[in-house]
Formats: C-alpha cells, structure tokens, sequence
C-alpha cells in the first residue's frame, strides 16, 4: 500500500478577521514612530544621549532667560531671537536626526516593505519630515514655553500677560518656519545617503558651504548687495524673515535686508516648495526601481 504524497497539519492559523486600518493610520503610525526614533525613544541608551543633550541645553537658555526675565524685568533675548541665538544647535541637530530617519531604512533595504503597504512613496517623506519639524518645534518651542512663564509672572496686569502671549505665539511660529527649512533641506540631503555618518556630515556641509556667499555679498560696495546677501544661505534666509516680521518698520533702510522682505518671505516658500517636491519625488524612483 503506497503512502499518502502529502500530509496536511493544522497548526492553528487563521484568518485576520479583525479592522484593516488604512493608509492614514500607516501614516500617523509611521509618523509617531519616526519622533520617537528622533528622541531615541525605544532604542539604546546611546541613541538618547545626543537628543536629549540638546533638550538640556535649549531648556537651560529657556530657564536662564525665564529667571533673568522674573528678577529684572529686563528682556535679555525675545522669544523670535530664541531659535537664532540656538540656530548652530539646530544644524546639528538635524544633521543627527535626519540620517536617524531616512538614512537607516537606506541602508537597511526595507524601503520596499514600506512600499509594499498602502503607504505611498509621498506618505513615507512627508511623515518622516512631519516628524522631525515636530521635534524642532516641541524642543525649541518648549524653550519659548519656559521664557513666557518667567515673563508672565513678571508683568502685571491680565492685558499684558495675554500680549506676552501673543509675542510667545508668535515666536512658536517663527520656530516653526526655522523647523520647516531646516528640516526640508536635512531631510533631502540625508534621503540621497546611506550611510548616517556621511549624511550628518553632508547636512551640516550643505548649511556651512553656503555662508561664504553672504560673506562675499557683504564685501560688495553696493547696499542692495548687503540686503541681498542673506538670501543665499538658509540660516540668513530665515533670519531675514523675521528681520521683515518682528523689526520695527517704520524706516526700512533700518532693516538689514531693507525693502527686500516680501522677497526673503517668498524665496524661503519657495525653498521649501523645492526641497519636498524633490524629497517626494526622491522616493518616487527608490520605490520603482
């Protein structure tokens, strides 16, 4: 008598019967997963020492400004100076978190997983670059938070606390845009490498490599080209926007960039325009070849 070909077992597994989330849940969970990757949350010990370092130190200013602020009176740095003031640690902190992002997944070859899903190739940029704009605002606006507190108890009167709070709101949004062109370009740069260490090099080389061509615009002897000048670097760009939105403006020769700011708001749009069409379309041909 001949045995049987084949032998079926059942081993207990069964059909998912359960809700079929979609591409939005992907996303949020992506994007939640990838702000705690840029906090190290969920990794070693070593992956949280960077990110929270510079936690430390932003809350620190935040504190030292807060303190100053309650005992004096006097306002040492506004809440717009914050994120110029602290703009060199911001660079590096990008520089850090965005291969963290983008950079491991390249390397690691399990983008095609990610593809595989109902995530789409924009989903996956426009998630990860969502996270880390986030991370700059939580970080920098907590700051901000620390500086409002001190000053609200330092002012009296409910009119000028809520003005405070305008000027606080303010400068939250101003942190916001610093984190959108920040986080653009950081996360653009490191979407070409794969190696993090390269990446976090290339970051901070593509916002360094720049700054000569504002030192050269300067040497001109042309006053348009000294309110021109700090157009060319991202740090500059930014800074000429607040320049244009927290400067008094009643003499625009006052201003650094004089009559320009309409032209730094529309250049830093289009900055950032550039960088996510270019980030989308980035993962557009990883996820077709």
């Amino acid at each position: 008598m001949s045995s049987p070909a084949g032998v079926i077992h059942d081993i207990g597994y069964q059909r998912y019967e359960g809700e079929r989330l979609g591409r939005g849940d992907v996303f949020l969970a992506l994007y939640t997963q990838s702000l705690r990757s840029v906090f190290g949350l969920g990794r070693n010990f070593k992956a949280k020492i960077f990110p929270w370092l510079v936690v430390s130190v932003v809350a620190i200013v935040g504190i030292v400004i807060m303190a100053i602020r309650a005992q004096t009176g006097e306002v040492v740095i506004s809440y717009s100076m914050l994120p110029q003031v602290l703009g060199t640690l911001m660079v590096l902190f990008v520089a850090i978190a965005a291969p963290e992002l983008v950079s491991r997944d390249l390397h690691s070859g399990v983008l095609p997983l990610y593809f595989s899903r109902p995530l789409r190739p924009a989903d996956y940029a426009l998630a990860k670059l969502a996270a880390l704009v986030s991370a700059i605002v939580m970080v920098w606006g907590g700051g901000q938070v620390l500086v409002f507190i001190g000053a609200a108890f330092s002012v009296k009167g409910f009119t000028n606390v809520m003005n405070e709070l305008g000027d606080a709101g303010l400068g939250v949004i101003y942190t916001a845009l610093y984190a959108i062109v920040y986080g653009s370009i950081a996360v653009l740069v490191a979407s070409l490498l794969k190696r993090r260490a390269v990446a976090a090099a290339a970051v901070v080389g593509t916002f360094l490599i720049t700054a000569p061509i504002v030192g050269v615009f300067y040497i001109l002897p042309s006053e348009t080209a000294h309110q021109l000048a700090q157009l060319f670097n991202p740090a500059s760009l930014v800074g000429g926007v607040g320049d244009w939105l927290f400067e008094p403006t009643s003499s625009s020769e006052e201003l650094g960039i004089g009559p320009f700011g309409p032209l730094y708001a529309a250049v830093t749009l289009g900055l950032i325009a550039l960088c996510v069409t270019l980030l989308i379309a980035r993962y557009r041909k990883v996820s077709q070849s």
